[in-house]
């Protein structure tokens, strides 16, 4: 029997497109519903609730962002935090007025508008503690061997160890920030920029089945020569999160959907309960999952030596000019990589592609907070 709900996917899923003709079935289905995400943690740090639109199937755009919306977050003392929006669809918490804490119980409540009633809410959500991770380690894989006709081509994978000597934290999420440097090869203002990245994937796993909880070798993220991280210097920030055995579930099955896609009778987000429902017609549907938990964090910085990195760069050059003309596209289309008049006449070498010429184009040239001095 069909579902009028069967068919709605969570916007960040896209369909794929190809040379075969799209089949769109024709349902009784409902275009939009609300899907929230969001995660509040332990930490001085600014929490985020992410309110959107879900998109029919056969629909191929962005995420709708909800706007205008009143959110807050109450706990079992009887404290109340509103959230304020800072771009369409994002809600945000003041860090300095809160901090979750451990034990407690909160509470995502949701009106349509900034001065109605509350038309949706989360179930009470504790605030689990979280184990520390223990180490985050890379090891050196070789793709391809070097050979006096070839190069030789390396990667890396980054993994995790972690335990529980509580034996309480039953089911992990993980995600990570990643950062490296990004230097152009040439003497251009904006040489050194700084790049940030964070994982997309779901990284869960469950312990529920070990007496003892510990997690040795979890694979974390593994970088390959087709990216420049590890050209010259990377960080990777992990954070480690404790499930309940609902919100696993809802991971889990998430996951599934994420690693199949593509297949119209796979399991479909629409069909997985979260953990939010309209107050006062229980046959509203809502998508997501409002998550509540004690975080951890471990960094490590990877500066090693790896053959065959991919060079972004190579094609950079293009046109070099004698002399002092000025040619009319010079900082228009074109931009000086290097300007030597030494020795006379003037040289001077273009590029086509601004990215070449400003670090900036993918990253910041402001060195974060966190980064060590370089060797």
């Amino acid at each position: 029997m069909k579902s009028k709900y069967q068919i709605l996917f969570f916007p960040f899923i896209l369909l794929n497109t190809s040379c075969i003709k799209q089949f769109i079935p024709s349902v009784n289905e409902i275009n939009e519903l609300l899907v929230v995400q969001g995660l509040i943690t332990n930490q001085k740090e600014t929490n985020k609730i992410l309110l959107s639109r879900s998109l029919p199937l056969g629909e191929i755009s962005s995420a709708q962002p909800v706007s205008g919306y009143n959110v807050q977050i109450s706990d079992d003392q009887g404290n109340t935090y509103s959230l304020k929006e800072s771009a369409p669809g994002t809600y945000i918490t003041d860090s300095t007025q809160f901090i979750g804490v451990i034990g407690r119980l909160y509470t995502l409540h949701i009106g349509v508008t900034e001065n109605s009633f509350f038309s949706y809410e989360s179930a009470p959500m504790e605030m689990k503690p979280v184990p520390p991770i223990d180490t985050i380690y890379y090891e050196k894989i070789v793709v391809k061997e070097s050979h006096e006709n070839w190069f030789g081509v390396d990667a890396c994978q980054i993994y995790l160890d972690t335990h529980d000597p509580e034996n309480t934290c039953r089911y992990f999420r993980w995600d990570f920030a990643e950062t490296w440097v990004h230097r152009l090869l040439f003497p251009v203002p904006y040489m050194t920029c700084w790049v940030s990245d964070r994982s997309r994937s779901i990284d869960i796993k469950s312990s529920a089945e070990i007496e003892k909880v510990k997690i040795i070798r979890h694979p974390v993220t593994y970088i390959s020569n087709i990216s420049d991280r590890l050209k010259r210097k990377y960080s990777i920030l992990v954070n480690q999160y404790s499930l309940n055995d609902d919100e696993y579930t809802y991971w889990e099955k998430v996951k599934t959907y994420t690693d199949r896609v593509g297949g119209f009778y796979d399991i479909i987000p629409a069909s997985i309960p979260g953990n939010i429902s309209a107050k006062f017609n229980s046959s509203v549907k809502v998508l997501g999952y409002f998550s509540v938990s004690a975080k951890s964090s471990k960094r490590i910085f990877i500066q090693d030596n790896f053959a065959g990195i991919i060079d972004r760069y190579t094609n950079c050059i293009s046109d070099t000019i004698i002399g002092d003309y000025d040619p009319p596209e010079l900082n228009i289309t074109k931009w000086t990589l290097i300007d030597n008049s030494i020795p006379t006449p003037r040289v001077r070498v273009l590029t086509s592609i601004y990215g070449c010429y400003d670090c900036r184009v993918r990253g910041t040239n402001i060195k974060p907070d966190f980064w060590t001095d370089d060797k």
